[in-house]
């Protein structure tokens, strides 16, 4: 067991792979990542591997559109000899109220000054887009061609691998249970395993970061919340981009081996550590799916699975250093849109935890802004 390391990084999700390997890409050495079981076992290998740069903050679509930008050459960048799967498909956004189509329209005005290319299209327009959707009660819709899919697991392994190559030590199968200081610093992290010291420490643990956190006195305003997802055997190529919808709560997608994958989201959703599938989110899924897009009524479900979003109050990610601890900082809270946004978080946190001046702000994200009462609401999120 390493007994000391210049960071170390708890979770081996797609995030803490990224920031690991922009670290030591920038030249630091002696890091080190802990994963408590395997890499992407937490929440990044139970998403919905979907990627978009539609939402409704300037925040959040320039992480989007920069990321998305890196996952066009990320196979190159990370020189990995297998596929990411990244495909552009699109995604397509439902409007069934007309708030809806009011937030969609403000969304619409912050993603242009951006130049991300998004435009409104009538339901007639939608069809075209996807033959199969029912617009039954649609008002509209808005649609980006750039987003689209990608793997997650392909992904962290690029990362991870990339960063290995570099130096950085990945351990699995060791669960950081408890973050030590010495008065007002980190000094190093207790795992099941024995303990590493360190001056700084990175918690991408997702909803768990919680608790770490609170092993140093630090409430994090974070909410584990159980969604649920499936998958249906593969078929012929007949849906391009994911359809999202924010009235029934989904979204779904064809990915490029052909299977179908869509999510629910469930307001009345118990915020607990819960992966547990449900027969219910199952009935309900297929009644609100094969509304939408009738023909997949005929398509056999392979299995189901849960994750958890990591939501904080704003549905928006805790980025930075946390105050009066020096040396600890977090990337945290992705409130279900964490994968889609790693590249450029992973690059953003080394230029922070190195001190260079980051690539665009993340002051907005920081850890203090709840306690000002300064929420930074995300709209567009399932």
């Amino acid at each position: 067991m390493i007994k000391r390391a210049d960071y170390v990084i708890i979770g081996g999700g797609v995030i803490g792979c990224a920031i690991a390997y922009n670290l030591a890409k920038k030249g630091a050495k002696n890091i080190v990542l802990l994963e408590k079981k395997y890499l992407t076992s937490g929440a990044t290998g139970r998403c919905g591997a979907g990627v978009r740069m539609q939402f409704g903050t300037e925040t959040n679509c320039l992480l989007a559109k920069n990321s998305i930008e890196m996952f066009e050459s990320l196979e190159e960048d990370l020189e990995y000899e297998g596929s990411i799967e990244f495909k552009q498909g699109g995604y397509l956004l439902l409007a069934y109220t007309e708030k809806m189509v009011e937030q969609f329209h403000k969304n619409l005005g912050v993603q242009h000054q951006l130049g991300i290319p998004s435009r409104w299209v009538t339901p007639e327009e939608a069809k075209e887009i996807v033959p199969h959707l029912n617009t039954q009660g649609l008002l509209g819709a808005t649609f980006c061609a750039k987003d689209g899919h990608c793997n997650p697991f392909k992904t962290t392994d690029a990362y991870a691998q990339a960063a290995q190559r570099l130096g950085v030590e990945i351990i699995t199968y060791t669960e950081a249970t408890k973050l030590l200081t010495k008065g007002d610093k980190i000094c190093g992290v207790e795992t099941n395993k024995g303990v590493i010291e360190s001056p700084a420490v990175i918690c991408c643990a997702g909803s768990y970061s919680r608790e770490l956190a609170a092993t140093i006195g630090i409430d994090l305003p974070l909410t584990p919340e159980r969604h649920q997802i499936l998958v249906t055997e593969p078929v012929e190529m007949m849906q391009g981009p994911m359809v999202m919808s924010f009235y029934h709560g989904l979204y779904c997608q064809q990915v490029p081996h052909g299977s179908f994958i869509m999510g629910l989201g469930d307001p009345n959703e118990l915020k607990e550590y819960n992966h547990n599938g449900t027969w219910q989110f199952l009935h309900e899924m297929a009644a609100k799916v094969t509304f939408l897009l009738p023909p997949l009524a005929n398509l056999r479900v392979v299995r189901q699975w849960a994750g958890l979003y990591d939501l904080t109050p704003d549905k928006q990610q805790i980025l930075g250093s946390v105050p009066g601890v020096e040396g600890f900082h977090l990337a945290a809270g992705f409130s279900g849109h964490g994968f889609m946004i790693a590249p450029m978080t992973g690059k953003l946190m080394a230029e922070h935890i190195l001190g260079e001046k980051t690539s665009l702000p993340i002051s907005m994200f920081d850890f203090t802004r709840f306690a000002r009462g300064e929420l930074y609401v995300e709209p567009s999120v399932v």
